[in-house]
């Protein structure tokens, strides 16, 4: 098949592990016969100093022309600052928006080999296999905000608001992936406390009627926090709002023991899909050849699977970095007493050897 794919490498040690993701993508393509074509955008602080705003409107047309959007990592410090007009993080917020990427779908699947690499027991982890689908488009982090002065001291407000359709279409996308896992969906909000939770825990009930195979149960998010910590392996589907599944899917991650070991994919009603690993730009290791690049290569399986629909050749991507921490080899941030340590190219190369 030929498909062409929008890179976005961003900021820090984005364009590294993007590189070594698409040295990948190269070898599937070659093996089994496709053709992939590749154009570069500006996003976040690469953006901002090149234009002025975190994402261009030429960057955001053509990744709506691509078929699949590949981002690797905004975030810049000299624009730290939360007062600054302009920051990295309002191209990524404006892309999931401009694509209409309405779930995030964050896979927690533990390596055998990396049980050492977490802080956890590895008797509470070993049998993790979850996915976090969090709603991106709505939510605190796109509800009305600002500041006033009431009774002459200053505040500062941020609305959660949901409607029922923004509620729907994620709850049913998370049936629907559970139906291809384990059937069983776990609905997390705070219905005791807030509003806009009770609308999102009745939408979601009713939608779990339309699907009677699938296991289904609701949980608040406090408790959700501890039981993925405590009891991680009685998850399998977890669906909640935007806020609450940036706290989750981060807290997940280090079931894995390291951020450089997870992938992900914001999905819309079509198959033009938003793939980038959970971490940030780690600006500190930029050029040093040592950040792990795992977490993106795993992000490229993920956009050959759900917007290529190259299901094998996903699993071949997937199956090779099963080999490569079966061989031994380690980057820095999952290395252990007689592993073969590795830097950025190094991984990237074993894997794609290994394809």
């Amino acid at each position: 098949m030929k498909a062409q794919i929008m890179l976005l490498p961003g900021d820090g040690i984005g364009p590294e592990v993007l590189a070594e993701a698409v040295k990948v993508l190269d070898v599937v393509a070659d093996k089994y016969g496709h053709e992939f074509a590749y154009e570069e955008g500006l996003i976040g602080g690469a953006a901002i100093d090149a234009t002025g705003t975190a994402l261009p409107a030429e960057t955001l047309q053509r990744c709506k022309q691509s078929d699949a959007v590949f981002l690797a990592a905004v975030g810049d410090p000299k624009y730290d600052d939360p007062r600054a007009a302009v920051r990295p993080e309002q191209g990524l917020l404006a892309l999931r928006k401009g694509l209409g990427v309405f779930a995030n779908l964050r896979p927690i699947k533990l390596y055998k080999q990396l049980l050492h690499a977490s802080t956890i027991k590895a008797e509470v982890i070993e049998n993790v296999d979850l996915v976090v689908v969090r709603e991106l488009t709505g939510g605190i982090y796109f509800g009305e905000r600002g500041r006033k002065t009431v009774d002459g001291v200053q505040g500062a407000y941020d609305t959660m608001f949901y409607t029922v359709p923004e509620v729907e279409r994620v709850v049913r996308l998370a049936f629907d992936l559970a139906r291809t896992r384990r059937k069983k969906v776990t609905s997390v909000d705070k219905a005791n406390v807030l509003e806009s939770s009770r609308l999102w825990h009745e939408t979601a009930d009713r939608v779990a009627k339309e699907y009677p195979d699938v296991e289904y149960d609701s949980m608040y998010v406090d408790i959700a926090a501890m039981r993925m910590v405590r009891y991680p392996s009685v998850f399998d589907v977890v669906v909640t709002g935007n806020m609450f599944g940036d706290i989750l899917t981060d807290e997940a991650s280090m079931l894995a023991g390291s951020m450089g070991m997870l992938p992900s994919a914001a999905l819309g009603a079509g198959t033009l899909g938003l793939y980038e690993p959970i971490h940030g730009s780690a600006p500190k290791y930029t050029g040093q050849d040592v950040v792990n690049p795992i977490a993106t290569i795993l992000s490229g399986a993920m956009l050959l699977r759900h917007s290529l629909r190259l299901e094998k050749e996903a699993e071949a991507v997937e199956g090779a970095v099963a080999a490569v921490l079966e061989a031994g080899y380690r980057t820095r941030d999952i290395m252990e007493e007689g592993g073969r340590l590795v830097g950025t190219s190094g991984m990237g190369n074993a894997i794609a050897e290994r394809v």
